[in-house]
């Protein structure tokens, strides 16, 4: 049985300066793309050998581009694994009316206002807003889709640091909100799998090598 491998996107402007990043489709900056690039060696170390089984990403260019840099399905002998497929269910939370807020700006109106727990307004038609349970939704159909690839090697998914976090609390058995038990910074990779076929993490957050 395979293993899944996340890989959150480089970073980005917003993410740097902590704005909510949900369908606002920013590119990565230099500093992404070098530390999405860095992922290369990471994969093609871990690969060699062994069968990567599907790869899939957010249609966001900043998950698009770096599943690219990092190799992943790549032209010729070069590219690891099979091309990437964008999946609409990796998307990033929709943040309604927070998309492009910081936590302290959203606090400013709501004091002690905490995502996992106290959810998103409304925001215009592009950006309707989610709740948690919505986005686990979502993972839940990522989760269902690898598994039918797993038993024939590791699948990598390319996304962002909320979905891939709720993602990880669903691989657990946990409810969607558990997400906010993991921390998770650009530019990194992280491993799930089982130990005596229960659900477990196997690494977690770990950036590439300097």
């Amino acid at each position: 049985m395979g293993e899944l491998i996340l890989l959150r996107h480089g970073q980005t402007e917003w993410s740097l300066a902590g704005r909510h990043t949900g369908r606002t489709d920013l590119p990565l900056t230099a500093k992404g793309v070098a530390d999405a690039a860095a992922l290369a060696p990471v994969l093609a170390r871990r690969f060699a050998g062994e069968k990567l089984a599907g790869v899939f990403t957010s249609p966001a260019q900043r998950a698009v581009r770096t599943a690219e840099l990092a190799g992943l399905g790549g032209p010729g002998a070069t590219g690891i694994g099979p091309a990437p497929k964008q999946d609409p269910d990796l998307w990033e939370w929709d943040y309604g009316g927070y998309e492009g807020a910081t936590t302290e700006q959203i606090q400013a109106d709501r004091p002690g206002w905490y995502l996992w727990t106290d959810g998103v307004i409304p925001g215009d038609p592009d950006h309707p807003g989610e709740t948690v349970a919505q986005v686990g939704a979502r993972t839940d159909r990522v989760l269902k889709r690898a598994a039918a690839l797993l038993p024939d090697g590791d699948v990598v998914l390319v996304a962002h640091g909320h979905v891939l976090r709720v993602l990880t609390a669903r691989w657990l058995g946990l409810p969607p909100a558990d997400g906010r038990l993991f921390r998770l910074d650009t530019g990194t990779v992280s491993s799930l799998g089982t130990e005596h076929d229960v659900p477990v993490i196997l690494t977690w957050n770990v950036p590439p090598p300097v």
